[in-house]
């Protein structure tokens, strides 16, 4: 097997000052024990390792973590499956194969814990309490480590659903977002837009550690941060809340603005008024400026109730000889809001993605030619060159290494973890 897992080379990028770039990341140096799966806390201690810390992933020692049964999914060296949701989130990490349920895993963890910097989990609230591993165990381990978890409902007791399992769909509906953007009667639309209940958390979990790093600066000492998915989409849909307690507890029908897709020669163009001003450049842009004198446009509220009927057909009258950008660059030429609607295949090479470097490409090795792309790091530091990233880990395929550096392991001693199945 290579150990070359290099998948995306990108050339330095140098401050616009003239000074050279920070010689390092700003987290490196820093080690991440991960007792993680799926998507919310894999996501965030990839960036973290985007950053420069040490990410070591400890998996399940023959079948890895969940995310790797996932679908799509493609094959590793070994034969083993490799998902999609695996494939997202754990470029650069260490995999190290420890099976918790055994006394000697357990024990492996702990040392590993004392040498860690941040210990992230997201098993379920009371999961890591039953295998000996629990919160004030690693504290006192490791009293200078910052512990952040990630679960559905988090760790306070006084919460009804603390112990329910949780994906992002179910927090997202918890969240009343759902029910705030139906209309009328049609099915709930769930789930639109991706894992928002697992990104969300796992930017917060971010936060949270880099502010709890920051603290230990001052006090020496690390904390516990806990982080509930469903009180991170509750932020991001704030909007919800916000109108609810202002006696709006759906989404404004008629809306007082224009938020809607509309048709051009080649797909779809969306398109957002919110103010005045934006409505007088659409309808002198597309040529109806009597509208700025009909008293069915006098309020906003008169843009949604009219958005089909009058709206819309004169919107897409002017656009049916236009592609979608070139109806874009006019309309946000005029000072009105509005964007292409890519498929995805279109954004794969869009020359915003290209020229922000955010697709990594990594070779499959199971005979594939077309690469798996994986979303790049949206954070960009200008004294920090972009490097190039490492592939995702097979499998425990750093267990010998990571134990023998951190724990000074003996090549005897390891033989023998591995051939009790402790390890892989």
């Amino acid at each position: 097997m290579t150990s070359d897992r290099t998948v995306q080379s990108i050339p330095p990028r140098h401050a616009a000052d003239g000074r050279s770039p920070f010689a390092g990341r700003p987290l490196e140096g820093l080690v991440v024990l991960a007792l993680e799966q799926m998507a919310a806390l894999p996501f965030a201690t990839q960036l973290m390792g985007r950053l420069g810390a040490r990410i070591i992933k400890v998996e399940h020692p023959t079948d890895g973590e969940s995310g790797r049964q996932s679908s799509p999914a493609m094959t590793d060296p070994e034969g083993r499956t490799v998902g999609a949701t695996f494939l997202r989130s754990n470029l650069g990490k260490d995999s190290v194969g420890i099976d918790l349920k055994s006394e000697a895993g357990r024990q492996l963890v702990i040392e590993l814990a004392a040498h860690a910097d941040v210990i992230a989990e997201n098993f379920k609230p009371g999961t890591l309490d039953r295998l000996g591993l629990g919160p004030k165990v690693l504290a006192e381990v490791n009293p200078r480590a910052v512990l952040v978890s990630v679960s559905g409902f988090g760790s306070d007791p006084a919460s009804p659903y603390r112990t329910r399992p949780a994906y992002a769909s179910i927090v997202e509906g918890m969240s009343g977002v759902y029910e705030f953007k139906r209309h009328g009667d049609e099915p709930l639309h769930v789930n639109p837009v991706g894992a928002l209940g697992d990104i969300s958390a796992g930017l917060f979990a971010v936060i949270g550690v880099l502010a709890a790093l920051r603290q230990r600066e001052v006090t020496g000492e690390g904390q516990h941060v806990d982080v509930a998915m469903l009180d991170s989409v509750l932020a991001m849909t704030d909007v919800v809340t916000n109108f609810a307690s202002m006696g709006q507890p759906s989404e404004p029908d008629p809306a007082p603005y224009v938020l809607s897709s509309f048709r051009t020669c080649d797909g779809s163009l969306v398109i957002q008024l919110v103010r005045e001003h934006q409505f007088v450049k659409l309808a002198q842009l597309i040529g109806h400026p009597e509208w700025l004198d009909d008293p069915r446009f006098a309020e906003r509220t008169g843009w949604g109730e009219h958005l089909d009927r009058v709206i819309r057909p004169a919107l897409e009258a002017w656009a049916a000889d236009l592609t979608r950008e070139q109806a874009a660059v006019a309309l946000a030429d005029a000072g009105v809001v509005a964007g292409s609607a890519l498929t995805p295949t279109e954004v794969l090479a869009d020359p915003h993605v290209a020229a922000r470097n955010m697709l990594v490409a990594m070779e499959r090795p199971d005979g594939v030619e077309q690469p798996v792309l994986i979303p790049g790091n949206p954070v960009k530091l200008s004294r920090v060159p972009e490097s190039s990233e490492r592939r995702v880990p097979w499998v425990g395929e750093q267990t010998g290494s990571v134990l023998v550096d951190l724990l000074g392991l003996a090549a005897e001693a390891l033989a023998d973890l591995r051939s009790d199945g402790v390890v892989t």
